[in-house]
């Protein structure tokens, strides 16, 4: 029997890894995200700081762990077999549930999902243990004040943060505005002595002043004495950022890192119990069990050792963190989610993530009726006006100071991290698993809604974004209540072969969750371009980098409708309705690829000089318009095709076969020279394309009149149908042609210098 839990326990910490990898891609955003956005380093600088801030949160984090142990549960209740079902099935769901999320691209909370699958799991066996035993009740196996304490802490959270990062953020662009660099002469000494005090009491006197490696003589000190500390750090932190000032030291760029290294140190002590907490009680329960049942039974055995405070060996802290510290490093799944929280809080506009909403539009529409109101209201009075104008003036954004490339300024940066820290470093000083998640998330986006990146043109889609992000994390709350309850169930009741059964399911979703990760990431690999035009502030350089992607855009459409065009022909020959079924698919997919493409260069174009917007404006349609039409001559060409050779009706004769293969081949080689034309802007033989492709048209036209002679003359039915069938094949054909010419057309003129 103890080589059953045995096994059990090697798995556990095995998820333990995987969680830790899981779990960092999804977290990772945290603290990574405004130094990011705000490009205020390279990739891998930022990554350095952080993972010194990892390493010494995760050694710091030994006293969250009582969490996992007592926190939800009430292990003394519980059997050994009963505890380590729960905790089998917590880590179960757990990098299921976050897998999918992080696959997604969406911000969720580990914190969440721990504590709701703790809370499902412990909720299925107590009432199983309760109907089994009527002396037992909810609070002897739940610890459901502390439970509820963590539950509303994490909710209450995002409303704090939100509203701080609104008034932080707001005052903090009063004071530097968005040319901060022409501002910060008088107030940069200040807001870094603020930022560096504020990070400094909360992170080294609150956290490492608390840690068990501080001897108990110099804790008590620091906490007599904070008030002194408080003031010294300040005198001291702000005469250094006037000295750093006057060497040109950019003081914001260092309070991101220093933020970045806070946060992430934060977040390791905070949310290393979301990873690892459950793995290593389970392998306390292990060791208390195999030392003391001395012949006493698995279900028998209680975990009275579980009710005592977490003693983790350091090794194992040191360990997950290096762990977490290499799964930021090469993680692609990390690296997706923090570019969702960065595209809904960057400072310019793009392509928005997230469609339009009826609640959004409800929320945009009600905040701007209220701000027109109370702009009129102060309008009436000089005083009430007079601030507001100097209040408008502190947020143009003519001047806007940006690194290149960046989603948002390092003004924003700063006060994400500063504040998120602070306040997440509150929280786990109270010992409470607030989600680090919601924190950063929320303050970024009230930061952001201050700073005005939500403009009338983006602020549905970005209200959208932002309602999508959170209604995920309820239902994070929902999916691992229910489902590790359930599964919780099943192992507790299918034993050992359940318990296995689930163990193969997660090594089998990982595996192809990772799988079809690799292949959406090929394909968003393409929309690089689109990110480096938005970026650009130089109109000359958007223009050409515009170029090069409607060059790309309009040779990779060309070459998938030449591609479904010979499936369905194929489809047609061979009389195989699964390759027209393939092809319906693609032409499906082409429409929203297409649809992308143009609010993509939409948004570029408005960016390039105006000269030659409005020059280039009605080709760069006709190019668009003709890839659209693509779509819609193959779907008309698909279409009674599909209807024909799916049900069975006479196939395509072989002399009608012979008949179109010449045709077909010409077709093949005018597209072909059109794409290679269009992909390398090598336009010479522009002319003999387009008067080859007239042609073919006038040979396709000669051959569909023919075979309307033929049609006048058939008296079978079934002979009939497939005739109509390669009528209208003839017909569409022609069609196809003549957008390749409209195609071939505007891009030249669109292209040329």
């Amino acid at each position: 029997m103890s080589t059953i839990y045995l096994c059990i326990l090697v798995f556990l910490l095995c998820l333990a890894v995987f969680d830790l990898f899981v779990g960092v891609s999804n977290d990772a955003v945290n603290f990574l995200q405004s130094a990011v956005g705000a490009k205020v380093a390279k990739f891998r600088t930022i990554l350095i700081v952080a993972s010194f801030g990892v390493l010494i949160g995760a050694v710091m984090s030994s006293g969250m762990m009582d969490v996992a142990r007592h926190g939800i549960l009430m292990p003394n209740h519980y059997s050994f077999n009963e505890v380590m079902t729960i905790f089998l099935a917590v880590m179960v769901t757990d990098v299921i549930v976050l897998d999918v999320f992080n696959s997604l691209g969406m911000p969720t909370s580990t914190t969440v999902s721990l504590v709701f699958e703790l809370l499902g799991g412990t909720f299925a066996l107590a009432v199983v243990k309760m109907a089994h035993d009527g002396n037992l009740a909810f609070s002897d196996l739940l610890n459901t004040e502390q439970a509820m304490k963590v539950i509303i802490a994490i909710f209450i959270s995002v409303a704090i943060a939100f509203f701080f990062g609104i008034i932080v953020q707001w005052i903090s662009r009063l004071v530097f505005t968005f040319n901060y660099k022409s501002h910060m002469r008088y107030a940069i000494a200040i807001f870094g002595g603020i930022a560096f005090t504020s990070l400094a009491y909360f992170i080294f006197m609150k956290g490492l002043g608390k840690s068990p490696y501080i001897p108990e003589s110099a804790s008590t000190w620091i906490t007599e004495n904070t008030r002194m500390l408080l003031v010294y750090t300040f005198i001291f932190s702000t005469l250094m950022m006037e000295v750093m000032y006057l060497l040109r030291v950019n003081i914001f760029k260092f309070v991101v890192l220093m933020g970045t290294f806070a946060l992430a140190m934060a977040f390791a002590g905070n949310d290393l119990v979301n990873f690892i907490g459950v793995p290593l009680a389970g392998l306390d329960s292990y060791q208390d069990f195999m030392a003391n049942a001395h012949g006493t039974g698995a279900s028998s055995f209680l975990m009275t050792s579980l009710m005592e405070s977490a003693k983790t060996p350091p090794v194992y802290l040191l360990l997950a963190g290096l762990v977490m510290i290499i799964a930021m490093a090469i993680s692609k799944k990390a690296q997706n989610v923090i570019k969702t929280s960065v595209d809904l809080s960057r400072q310019d506009e793009g392509e928005e993530m997230f469609g339009s909403s009826r609640a959004a539009r409800a929320i945009v529409r009600a905040t701007q009726d209220a701000s027109d109101k109370m702009s009129g209201s102060a309008s009436r009075f000089g005083f009430l006006n007079r601030i507001r104008q100097w209040a408008e003036s502190r947020f143009d954004k003519q001047d806007v100071a940006l690194n290149d490339g960046a989603a948002f300024d390092v003004v924003r940066a700063a006060v994400n991290l500063v504040l998120a820290s602070m306040l997440i470093t509150i929280g786990t000083n109270y010992k409470l698993p607030l989600s680090t998640t919601y924190v950063t998330f929320m303050v970024a986006m009230g930061s952001s809604l201050a700073d005005r990146a939500w403009s009338r043109e983006s602020a549905v889609f970005r209200v959208t974004g932002v309602i999508s992000v959170i209604g995920g994390w309820f239902i994070t709350a929902g999916v691992a209540f229910t489902a590790c309850a359930l599964v919780c169930v099943a192992m507790y009741y299918g034993g050992i072969i359940v318990q296995v059964g689930f163990m193969a399911l997660v090594v089998y979703m990982l595996i192809s969750s990772n799988r079809r990760f690799t292949q959406k990431k090929k394909k968003e690999e393409k929309d690089d371009a689109f990110r480096l035009m938005m970026r650009t502030r130089d109109p000359e350089i958007v223009w050409d980098l515009l170029r090069k992607q409607v060059r790309t855009t309009q040779s990779l459409m060309a070459q998938s409708a030449l591609d479904e065009y010979n499936q369905i022909v194929e489809g047609l020959a061979d009389n195989k309705p699964s390759i027209l079924r393939h092809a319906l698919r693609d032409l499906r997919g082409e429409k929203d690829v297409l649809k992308k493409y143009r609010r993509q260069q939409l948004l570029a174009l408005r960016r390039v000089p105006m000269e030659i917007a409005v020059e280039r404006n009605t080709w760069f349609h006709v190019g668009l318009n003709a890839c659209q039409q693509y779509t819609y001559c193959l779907l008309r060409m698909l279409e009674p095709i599909k209807e024909h050779v799916d049900n069975n009706f006479t196939p395509l004769p072989e002399e009608l076969k012979e008949e179109y293969k010449p045709l077909m081949i010409h077709i093949n080689g005018l597209f072909s020279e059109t794409i290679s034309q269009i992909s390398t802007s090598r336009f010479g033989n522009y002319r003999e394309t387009l008067e080859e492709a007239d042609r073919l048209k006038d040979e396709l036209s000669q051959v569909r009149k023919r075979q309307i002679d033929k049609i006048q003359q058939i008296r079978n039915e079934g002979q009939l149908q497939i005739s109509l069938v390669y009528l209208n094949l003839l017909q569409e054909s022609q069609q196809f042609l003549s957008n390749m010419r409209h195609q071939l057309r505007a891009a030249k003129k669109f292209m040329e210098n």
